[in-house]
């Protein structure tokens, strides 16, 4: 039989050091790496952590967020060296018998802390035409019917919420600034093979650019890094195969 806890009980927090890579760019040259110590509950998130910081240690501290639950993708950033959402990263996850190095994504140029210019990745985005292209209107009163295996076809690759973890986690894109990067791709992927578009070899002819899919070298960090487990390696294998195909 399970004994009921004391109401008072208290639950155990601890302090965590937090090592966050600073940079502003009005007196600084070169980021540098300031440290923090925070107390912290394990089912704190890292987010929890950078309001702290900000709201009782230095207000300077500068990020974005927005809906704080893996929705927005506002708060993508590189915790312990990899690429996660700082709203869905807990501190139970975490070892923090160590600092937990917080630092701004790679590949993007760095603004403040740990905010970068998203303008490149939404250029990207854009320029694969990531909307539906009909080729003709339905009938009036009626809607596009799609059958649930043609929904199921790209289903995985509506998922993306713009983070921008994928790409930014992408070595090509890091030294390719040019590359349309994994995020570009999966968004084509959704409207490619969408059964109701009627745009698709536009897309595939865009996306059959030196810096478009053949660029990716399947190392499959961008699966690894989307928070929200898009197969984003398998979406980018598939739009290369349509290329050579020539069609969806």
């Amino acid at each position: 039989m399970l004994e009921a806890q004391p109401a008072d009980a208290a639950i155990q927090s601890f302090t965590v050091t937090f090592l966050i890579r600073r940079f502003d760019p009005d007196v600084d040259t070169e980021p540098r790496w300031q440290d923090f110590d925070v107390e912290m509950y394990a089912t704190d998130r890292v987010l929890d952590a950078l309001h702290k910081i900000k709201w009782e240690q230095d207000g300077s501290l500068t990020f974005r967020r927005s809906c704080a639950h893996g929705i927005c993708g506002s708060d993508a950033m590189r915790i312990n060296g990899r690429n996660r959402l700082a709203c869905k990263t807990l501190i139970k996850d975490l070892d923090i018998s160590k600092p937990i190095y917080v630092e701004a994504i790679k590949g993007l140029p760095l603004e403040k802390d740990l905010i970068v210019d998203m303008e490149p990745f939404f250029a990207s985005f854009r320029e694969v035409q990531p909307f539906l292209i009909p080729g003709s209107k339905p009938e009036p009163g009626k809607e596009r019917v799609q059958s649930v295996a043609e929904r199921a076809r790209f289903d995985d690759t509506t998922k993306c919420i713009l983070c921008a973890a994928c790409t930014s986690s992408c070595p090509v894109f890091w030294t390719d600034g040019q590359y349309f990067g994994p995020a570009a791709i999966v968004n084509a992927h959704r409207f490619i093979f969408d059964s109701r578009d009627d745009a698709a070899s536009v897309r595939l002819d865009i996306l059959n650019d030196k810096e478009g899919v053949w660029r990716c070298r399947t190392t499959f960090n961008c699966t690894d890094a989307c928070p929200r487990g898009i197969e984003v390696t398998k979406a980018i294998a598939e739009v290369k195969q349509a290329v050579m195909r020539g069609k969806a």
